[in-house]
């Protein structure tokens, strides 16, 4: 039986291989390409040390010196020796360039334009190669805008599994994919990206899971909650959903759709605005209740822009709870830098 194995290089770019059976992860690399670190090739040196940080293998044979007992409890394996058991996710202690290697690049044609809120619009793209095209839950690519020269950093807001991908747009004056989308964009325009990447992306439940979201920081959120459909969740999933003002809400259908589909999992959402009329005003922090943290043994997620990301650690640090994993990623909503 053949695996997934997904290669995380340090400069956030991800590459995909399909290992085959009794194949190591290090010789179905150096089939496709990917010349990962390596040496010994025989578990001595531990050159090709990385981290799995999702799925299971067999770590192979190899000595102490090349990975001590330690290691291998925290995750680290030797992708010359290890041998899947499952699809794996791979942190490669290297950037792309150095294993000979880049982001993919992808085309497609727009399918569908939908402007949810006064600032928030969906771009739907059908690929030309989407067989080609495997990412992470909660990874972006580099959109360039058509027409011009510019690219924009947009998160998946659809699962790895969807025929067609999907991103959610906040609407900002003077923005080159804003003006794009309110002036000449039409079904069927042309559109090219490069990605997957990022190292914000969906690992195994083991524990009780909070993702926060704040506005279109949403989109990644979804594609990890679509790909949670068709997965044992055992543990509580609880996603809360913060933004500025009543029309910037979007996805709560969606949102209660996957309440419906997916067990165990529930959110919340809350408004800044005080004269809003949604149940919570206020920020994400004034949801963060024990019940959702978990006295610390939780797995947060949280997309957001800089100052709701720093306003989270801070609740979490003045609270005196340490989360077992926090995932973030940042983003800056403005004319000329967008997600």
């Amino acid at each position: 039986m053949s695996y997934q194995v997904a290669l995380s290089f340090e400069d956030g770019v991800t590459r995909f291989i399909t290992c085959g059976p009794h194949e190591t992860v290090a010789e179905a690399s150096y089939r496709s390409r990917i010349n990962i670190p390596l040496d010994c090739r025989d578990g001595a040196c531990g050159t090709c040390k990385s981290r799995c940080v999702s799925g299971a293998y067999d770590g192979g044979d190899y000595i102490e010196d090349a990975l001590t007992d330690d290691e291998a409890a925290e995750g680290f394996a030797l992708p010359c020796q290890m041998t899947p058991h499952s699809d794996l996710v791979l942190e490669i202690p290297a950037t792309s360039a150095f294993a000979k290697t880049g982001a993919a690049t992808h085309a497609g044609s727009i399918i569908e334009l939908q402007r949810l809120s006064a600032s928030t619009a969906a771009l739907t793209v059908e690929l030309d190669d989407r067989d080609q095209l495997a990412f992470l839950p909660g990874q972006y690519v580099n959109v360039t805008v058509p027409g011009t020269e510019a690219t924009r950093s947009y998160s998946f807001r659809t699962g790895p599994a969807e025929k067609a991908v999907s991103f959610l747009v906040r609407i900002t004056e003077g923005g080159a994919m804003s003006d794009y989308l309110g002036d000449r964009a039409e079904v069927g325009d042309r559109l090219e990206f490069a990605g997957p990447l990022g190292s914000f992306f969906l690992r195994d439940l083991i524990r009780p899971v909070l993702m926060l979201a704040g506005g279109t920081g949403l989109a990644p959120l979804l594609s990890m909650l679509e790909r949670l459909t068709d997965a044992e969740v055992t543990h509580p999933v609880h996603l809360i959903y913060g933004v500025s003002s009543d029309t910037d809400l979007v996805e709560l259908d969606k949102l209660s759709a996957y309440a419906e589909a997916i067990p165990r999992f529930s959110f919340d959402y809350c408004v800044a605005d005080e004269t809003s009329s949604a149940p919570n005003k206020g920020y994400v922090t004034g949801l963060l209740t024990p019940e959702v943290l978990h006295g610390g043994e939780v797995d947060v997620y949280l997309c957001g822009p800089p100052p709701m990301v720093e306003a989270v650690r801070g609740h979490l640090r003045e609270s005196g709870l340490n989360p077992a994993n926090f995932y973030t990623e940042k983003f800056t909503v403005a004319a000329e830098v967008g997600r």
